[in-house]
């Protein structure tokens, strides 16, 4: 965290880089650091890059800044575990590159990684990064807001098993700094209309597997007819998140360009089966892509066989 802290002093031009999709965790990660720079040293150049989110939209919306603002920057990428996952790939372009991630470390694409895939929010390493040097950092309350709602969501809002006691410490530091937490439940607790009449939908029309592998099928004709943006579509993952019988589940979304799948588990290690398609992400929590519908029924046949594995094994 040193050598990060010193490459942050060496450049007066700061890039910070998410991932595309991008959800709490990199959002809140982007604009902490962001803040937590700009409050420090204000006469540096910093700027956020790539896609926004309209889930977290009210921590703030990045841009994608000019091809000139690259020359002679530092460019830091959060939350990120692939280079071809950034949302703006000019991060080629930065004099020199940073990874602060949790993530499994499975491609090594900046110049200096700082990987700890025991913390469940990139936004608590980040917590830390400040506390480590608070004598030298300063904080204010918008960066603990953006840091605490990148813990918070990346942890179910600190029920997923990955929480600790230090990431509740991490969170009461934050909150001393003037966090509004029921302003922040209600940003993320409120629907649109459109968005529950989804809901709707897809507790209508889930399945479960012989051994209780629960799945959505979000097509790109629903999402049209409900008239929910790609993201609220995705969410709806948490639908079928508390099924009885059901620890593993997942929604498999069709985009334009491609087919995803957003895994989800209270107990089977999922991510060895999202990197047999083209993914992974964290035991409890992955992404996969399917090249085509015509795959669906090889891994549903695959998740069954480990939801039945795992049952046997309890």
């Amino acid at each position: 965290m040193e050598y990060i802290l010193n490459k942050i002093k060496d450049y007066n031009k700061i890039i910070i880089f998410g991932h595309e999709r991008p959800d709490g965790d990199c959002i809140g990660s982007q604009f902490g650091l962001y803040y937590i720079i700009k409050e420090t040293y204000p006469n540096k150049e910093v700027y956020i890059t790539g896609e926004t989110s309209d889930y977290v939209s009210f921590i703030g919306k990045p841009i994608l800044i000019d091809d000139s603002l690259f020359a002679n920057s530092l460019g830091i990428c959060v939350d990120c575990a692939n280079g071809d996952r950034l949302s703006d790939q000019r991060y080629k372009n930065c004099d020199y590159t940073i990874k602060i991630d949790h993530h499994p470390n499975v491609d090594s694409f900046c110049d200096y990684e700082y990987v700890d895939t025991k913390s469940p929010a990139c936004a608590q390493i980040l917590t830390e990064f400040y506390l480590n040097f608070k004598d030298e950092l300063k904080m204010n309350t918008k960066a603990a807001e953006a840091l605490y709602v990148g813990i918070l969501t990346d942890t179910g809002r600190f029920k997923y098993d990955s929480t600790t006691s230090k990431t509740h410490r991490m969170a009461a530091e934050l909150l001393d700094f003037g966090v509004n937490i029921g302003k922040i439940d209600n940003e993320l607790s409120v629907e649109t209309i459109e968005s529950l009449k989804l809901r709707g939908y897809c507790l209508n029309t889930f399945k479960v597997t012989e051994h209780g592998f629960a799945y959505l099928i979000m097509t790109r004709d629903v999402i049209e007819k409900f008239g929910v943006s790609d993201e609220a579509a995705a969410n709806q993952v948490t639908a079928i998140s508390t099924i009885e019988g059901c620890p593993m589940w997942a929604m498999f979304i069709e985009y334009p360009d491609q087919i995803r799948i957003r895994l989800r588990s209270r107990g089977p290690v999922v991510n060895i089966l999202a990197e047999e398609y083209s993914g992974g992400g964290h035991p409890k929590a992955s992404g996969a892509k399917l090249p085509s519908w015509d795959k669906l029924d090889e891994f549903l046949d695959k998740a069954d066989k480990l939801v039945l594995e795992y049952k046997k094994s309890i």
